[in-house]
């Protein structure tokens, strides 16, 4: 079935969030079993200023509306996984993305330049330092991955992450959006998330290549600011093999992402299926209007 819209969303605690071309819903398994689907109209910043739909752009400002609707998302789940109503003011939203963009620069940018920093008589060059600054932003990417994994919660998580999957898969194929038909389909997608950040990693290799010799603190900011250009090259990128993926080239292109999705997704039980159907059932019915 062709969509002039690619669906896509991500899993929650105990459920999964889809986005459609005008709203977003989130469905949850309540601990009485019973689905709850909330429904919500989303905007989208391009729509108002159609300049950041211009390439490289769109990227960046796709990430942090991604960013914001995911958290969101993940607030209402956790109050509906553990019966408890509560939700996140628009001031506790903004703190939370901060928070979350303050852990990821830590991670991904003040850790990885510090330790091949400290390498730097061994192993002296731009281009070697570069190199080694982004094997250890791979290195930790994966062993947090590896890390949360080990955890029963988050395995349920990540459960949900793959049945988000077989239903856009299934939808994508023209299939009949039904638990058992939906249960064929891999629990693996080009447009994936994690393959989206795999790509961040592997670019930023290449483009702070580029910078040459720098001292400790520049290096350090030169990898935040630079963030949005990483950001936007490799949105483009995914969207480029994601719709070409039949392409020999686009498959070993996106086919690392792909293998590292058997990290963070998993099979689902066919009540978690029925979850992701309730969450593309909401949207889709919206864009039909």
């Amino acid at each position: 079935m062709s969509s002039p819209f690619q669906y896509g969303g991500q899993a929650v605690i105990e459920g999964v969030m889809m986005r459609g071309p005008d709203t977003r819903a989130v469905a949850v398994r309540r601990p009485d079993q019973t689905i709850v689907v909330d429904e919500k109209m989303v905007g989208s910043l391009t729509r108002r200023f159609p300049v950041l739909k211009a390439p490289l752009v769109r990227g960046v400002v796709v990430l942090i509306e991604a960013l914001v609707l995911g958290i969101e998302a993940l607030t209402f789940s956790a109050s509906q996984a553990t019966g408890e109503e509560e939700e996140l003011t628009p001031w506790e939203i903004i703190i939370t993305v901060g928070i979350a963009l303050a852990m990821a620069v830590l991670l991904f940018a003040f850790l990885p330049v510090a330790a091949a920093h400290l390498l730097n008589s061994v192993a002296p060059g731009a281009f070697i330092q570069n190199l080694i600054e982004g094997l250890f932003r791979i290195a930790i990417f994966l062993a947090y991955v590896v890390a949360i994994g080990r955890m029963a919660d988050i395995r349920r998580v990540f459960q949900y992450h793959g049945a988000e999957h077989k239903v856009i898969n299934a939808f994508e194929a023209g299939d009949r959006l039904e638990v058992e038909r939906v249960q064929r389909y891999s629990t693996l997608h080009p447009r994936c998330g994690t393959s989206f950040l795999l790509i961040v990693l592997v670019i930023s290799i290449l483009i702070f290549s580029f910078l040459g010799e720098q001292v400790l603190w520049w290096r350090i900011l030169s990898r935040v600011l630079l963030l949005p250009v990483v950001a936007g090259i490799s949105y483009e990128l995914v969207k480029i093999s994601s719709k070409y993926y039949s392409l020999p080239l686009c498959r070993v292109l996106i086919a690392p992402g792909m293998w590292l999705q058997k990290l963070t997704t998993g099979p689902p039980d066919d009540g978690q299926v029925e979850v992701a159907l309730a969450a593309f059932g909401a949207v889709a019915k919206e864009s039909e209007k």
